[in-house]
């Protein structure tokens, strides 16, 4: 029952521990922090423990998708938008019995956007052509969340279900500002509000929910799958954009929308018996921004879409210490139509649909200490 235990644990450690919807390129799904899904204890002992979690992130998006289909031709003409961005989410888990467990996280957040449409180019046309960067750095948006086993562990140990509840704060600065180059009179530089794609925050309070499951077939190999789902009811934070100064078309793009955002993943696990404390992890992943949110309006300026990924985890175990280390190589990347392409698709009668730049890959690394 201990060994099945311990694979348990490390099973649900690899494939939760570090859920961070980091922004993938312009979609901005942002970071929400690691989700508690800890293996509950039949005997009572790590009933009023804490977990301490330190969860970091990094990519680099430059391939841009319009729909699923990728424009090459911004890679060949040097047009295309380079984002670097970097998260450590911090999280302090609070295991209360086996079934309760409550967590605070925050993450902290480093980007950057290199770009040559927003420096320079005004009604569309180029006042003077040049790549500038911008750049945003700071606390993101923090997140509550309490969880709850729906199994008695005691007469469920082979798998179980995990419900939980959350509240996401706009702690993370959604008015982050930095310099846009040749916009200004005679082509000065000028202080702006950065892009949606690399602010801190959404600035809007959100609730979540989520379904984290397991379920070990041997005392070496199960599969897992967990859902979440970010509703913002506020459908637009009154940021500018700018957009209305590329293109008199993208008036309608001129304040930043507030959206939800979604993650679903499952996949198989193994743990290797001549290696203790050693298992890997292999599955699907999707995450996304919707076209339209489930409460409240879905107007303004997003960039929806998607990424399914297929997901390969190592994990490392050693007494009260776990390591970990994840790259999801994305397979499917589409932008999809939002809601002010629609409009404009009718305005103009022709179909409108904008693009957006993706990762081909992400680096997630960490670790996680229990203590009294």
């Amino acid at each position: 029952m201990k060994q099945l235990l311990s694979i348990a644990f490390i099973t649900l450690f690899i494939t939760t521990i570090h859920f961070q919807s980091l922004a993938q390129g312009c979609v901005a799904v942002r970071t929400t922090g690691n989700m508690s899904m800890l293996h509950p204890t039949t005997n009572g002992d790590e009933n009023g423990t804490w977990q301490l979690s330190a969860a970091s992130r990094y990519f680099r998006s430059f391939r841009h998708f319009s729909g699923a289909v990728e424009n090459k031709q911004r890679l060949v003409d040097g047009s295309n938008v380079i984002n670097h961005q970097a998260s450590l989410d911090i999280a302090l888990t609070r295991i209360i019995n086996d079934r309760w467990s409550y967590m605070v996280d925050m993450p902290i957040l480093s980007n950057a956007r290199s770009s040559l449409y927003e420096h320079g180019l005004v009604n569309g046309i180029y006042v003077k052509k040049e790549r500038h960067t911008t750049h945003s750095f700071g606390i993101g948006d923090m997140r509550f969340a309490a969880y709850r086993w729906l199994l008695d562990p005691k007469k469920s140990a082979k798998g179980n279900i995990q419900a939980g509840l959350g509240i996401k704060l706009p702690t993370g600065d959604d008015n982050f500002k930095d310099y846009w180059y040749n916009v200004g009179p005679n082509g000065t530089k000028e202080l702006r509000t950065v892009d949606q794609s690399i602010q801190l925050g959404d600035g809007g309070t959100g609730f979540t929910t989520e379904v984290n499951a397991y379920y070990n077939f041997k005392h070496n190999f199960g599969m897992y799958g967990n859902f979440y789902y970010l509703l913002n009811p506020r459908e637009q934070n009154g940021v500018r954009t700018y957009r209305e100064t590329l293109a008199p078309s993208l008036a309608n793009e001129a304040i930043c929308s507030v959206p939800d955002q979604y993650m679903f993943r499952a996949g198989f696990n193994y743990s290797f018996t001549q290696v203790k404390g050693l298992s890997i992890a292999a599955g699907a992943k999707l995450e996304g921004i919707p076209v339209h949110d489930i409460i409240g309006g879905s107007g303004d300026f997003r960039r929806p879409g998607y990424i399914w990924s297929i997901e390969p985890i190592a994990t490392y175990q050693v007494k009260k210490v776990s390591f970990f280390l994840s790259l999801p190589f994305a397979v499917v990347r589409n932008r999809t139509q939002s809601v002010t392409d629609m409009e404009n698709s009718l305005k103009f009668n022709k179909h409108v649909q904008g693009d957006a730049a993706f990762a081909n890959y992400v680096v997630n690394a960490g670790f996680s200490l229990k203590f009294k």
